[in-house]
């Protein structure tokens, strides 16, 4: 391999056919001349071409395929000429340069020699260690595509980011969202799920249906199984959140709301019966009080509320063993749109509220299929103030364009999955924490089951892996009538 050509940060590489590397790969340019060395990373592959070498080829069919003779060739030059038409250029991208203390540095004031400098793939145990990622808590992601060598990530550089885990569907998105979510766990972290597809439960069951090492620390919520609280609990601040984001009750209603609330309370009787008793007496305007039944009726239905005082769902019950994690999966396949962004709303007021207090502990929150409810009325705050409530979000969705670009831009940790659709991948590269053409070139062409990782979690530097099996019931595939 030979550097070619340079144009802004991008070189270009001539490569013979037996070179083995690919998209993605590393690269180490080691300048003899200058002493210094320069990292680079493929991100497209093509032929080297030139309109005389295009004559030729034609040419060489042409004659081919009208003579039966083997033409005499004591010189091997149609092996020579083989060997020139089947030259690539690979087209990279410069991720920096290895100081005299063989750490990764920016500089790359310089430019490698074409006359004196060798080339070479640069692994990744290379790489890391020019990089100096290390941790305490590792997470296995998988095995890295070009020379099938483990590669981890650490829970220290999940902790207190935004990530996010996108790719069109069946890439394997909730399969790396599982993997993270049982090492988290297995660290000692507590998660909550919010699962729209039944699929989460599974990580409390090994493939063969015993229960797999997380099966004590696994707990299924599903509106009115388990996911049920007190009015008490759950606040007035966390109620009126439901009601007025979720539900889209008026500013009028919401006032008497407030005075119905502060009556009960001093009653000490908070319960949904007495709750609805009161809207039905209370002198109030009929449209004010129309409205404040409907909802009602809607909080009733849901079954997320206690008819009594009887103890409900507390989340400082679950998250109080602080040496041991805990993940809850909340269920929402089998309910309605509104009681989902119901639940979300009452789940994360009642948890920023906890967290605050300082109740329980910091809380890392995967959310699949969040194209489906994310709103900016009760995720904005979450977003740009994730690190001091203690909530770290993990969005995973198929649909990109559905995520505002604010989210994007105050991402950590991005996982990209196959995409082959130009508009999403616009929307990608437009607010990712790569550049455009890498993420346009190595997305589009990524098999099953291999994303491209990019922010803190690998130091900034892309890599392209191909994700680990997971060892426990994935859950979540396409159910097929045709069956093989």
């Amino acid at each position: 391999m030979k550097v070619l050509t340079k144009n802004s940060n991008e070189l270009v590489i001539l490569a013979m056919k037996g070179d083995a590397v690919s998209k993605g790969d590393y690269l180490l340019i080691e300048d003899g001349k200058l002493n210094r060395k320069m990292i680079v990373q493929i991100y497209d592959e093509e032929y080297l071409s030139s309109q005389s070498l295009i004559e030729d080829i034609v040419r060489d069919e042409v004659i081919t395929a009208s003579s039966t003779e083997n033409l005499h060739d004591p010189l091997n030059i149609a092996n020579l000429s083989r060997m020139i038409r089947d030259a690539r250029l690979f087209r990279t991208k410069i991720r920096g340069t290895i100081d005299a203390s063989g750490k990764i540095s920016s500089d790359v004031t310089w430019i490698p020699s074409r006359v004196y400098s060798k080339l070479r793939r640069l692994s990744i145990a290379e790489l890391n260690e020019s990089l100096g990622r290390t941790g305490i808590f590792p997470i296995k992601l998988g095995r890295t595509r070009g020379d099938n060598e483990d590669f981890e990530i650490y829970a220290e550089d999940l902790d207190g980011k935004l990530n996010i885990v996108t790719g069109k569907k069946e890439s394997g998105k909730s399969h790396l969202s599982k993997i993270l979510i049982k090492s988290l766990v297995q660290h000692g972290a507590f998660v909550i799920v919010f699962d729209l597809n039944d699929e989460y439960g599974g990580i409390a069951t090994n493939y063969d249906g015993s229960p797999s090492s997380l099966a004590n620390q696994v707990k299924m919520l599903q509106s009115g199984k388990g996911l049920s609280f007190s009015l008490a609990y759950c606040g007035k601040a966390a109620i009126s959140n439901v009601l007025k984001n979720a539900l889209d009750t008026p500013a009028a209603s919401m006032r008497e709301f407030f005075r119905i609330w502060d009556w009960l309370e001093n009653r000490d009787n908070l319960e949904i019966e007495a709750f609805g008793n009161a809207i039905n007496t209370w002198n109030i305007n009929e449209l004010v009080r129309d409205a404040l039944v409907s909802r009602f009726h809607v909080l009733q239905a849901s079954r997320l509320f206690l008819q009594n005082h009887a103890d409900g769902l507390k989340f400082e019950n679950i998250f109080s063993n602080k040496n041991k994690g805990a993940v809850i999966v909340v269920s929402m396949a089998k309910i309605i749109p509104l009681v989902r962004r119901m639940v979300v709303e009452l789940v994360l007021n009642k948890l920023v509220d906890l967290l605050e207090k300082e109740i329980i502990p910091p809380i890392f929150l995967f959310a699949e299929e969040a194209h489906l409810y994310i709103r900016e009325t009760y995720w904005e705050d979450i977003i740009t103030r994730m690190r001091h409530f203690g909530i770290y979000p993990t969005f995973i969705t198929n649909q990109p364009d559905a995520i505002g670009d604010g989210i994007y831009r105050q991402a950590d940790n991005i996982f990209l999955f196959n995409f082959t659709n130009d508009v999403d991948l616009d929307k990608i590269s437009k607010v990712s924490l790569a550049d455009n053409d890498t993420v346009r070139s190595i997305v589009k062409t990524l098999p099953h089951r291999c994303c491209l990782t990019i922010g803190k979690v690998v130091c900034d530097l892309p890599i392209v892996l191909e994700i680990a099996s997971l060892g426990m019931l994935a859950l979540g595939e396409t159910k097929k009538f045709f069956k093989t």
